[in-house]
């Protein structure tokens, strides 16, 4: 399985630190060129590499984590998403209205035609994402919520990896919307820092 991490602003580099914790190669990517990132992938470790934007969408599984309205121009830079996972990690600041009266991530998802797509990794702030998620006996809780079972699945199996405990959340437009941060709507578990602890 490879992994590649969208946009390298707090959130994508606190992604690439959740990785590179544990070792697994992930590609970050975003509009700047990829000797532009090279310093900061360096300096989380040796296993993020910085790639081209259509290099980095090679990976089984891509991590958007470029600001919310940048996420077409993304999907736009591959004919087809069939085959893929993707891991939305974006919150959209925009009103409902603005988005078909959807969750932000059942609206994104619209542009991924054929992926397999899963809202994860967005409801806590840089800062919690890039610490160690192993805490006292217990691991820091990461909401997913997707409109496929099977996708959820490996992506779970990823939080797990990562060290995080993964808690489904059910549909997009059910779990997703405990979570997303749009407008002056914020999902009731945004920003929620839960643990979960090992039985």
């Amino acid at each position: 399985m490879s992994y590649a991490i969208i946009g390298f602003g707090a959130v994508g580099q606190a992604l690439a630190r959740a990785f590179a914790r544990k070792n697994i190669e992930v590609a970050v990517a975003s509009r700047r060129p990829a000797e532009a990132l090279a310093p900061q992938a360096r300096a989380i470790g040796p296993t993020v590499i910085t790639r081209s934007l259509r290099d980095a969408l090679e990976a089984d599984t891509i991590i958007l984590a470029v600001p919310f309205g940048e996420h077409r121009e993304v999907a736009n830079a591959l004919p087809s998403w069939q085959g893929k996972t993707v891991i939305d990690a974006m919150n959209a600041l925009l009103p409902p209205e603005e988005l078909d009266g959807l969750p932000s991530s059942a609206f994104a998802a619209k542009a991924f035609t054929g992926a397999k797509y899963v809202k994860g990794f967005n409801h806590l702030i840089a800062a919690k994402l890039a610490a160690d998620p192993v805490v006292e006996g217990g691991h820091r809780v990461i909401f997913l919520s997707g409109d496929d079972e099977d996708a959820i699945a490996p992506v779970a199996a990823l939080a797990k990896q990562l060290g995080f405990a993964p808690v489904k959340l059910g549909k997009l437009n059910e779990g997703g919307a405990l979570v997303h941060a749009r407008g002056r709507v914020w999902g009731p578990l945004i920003f929620q820092d839960l643990f979960k602890k090992e039985p």
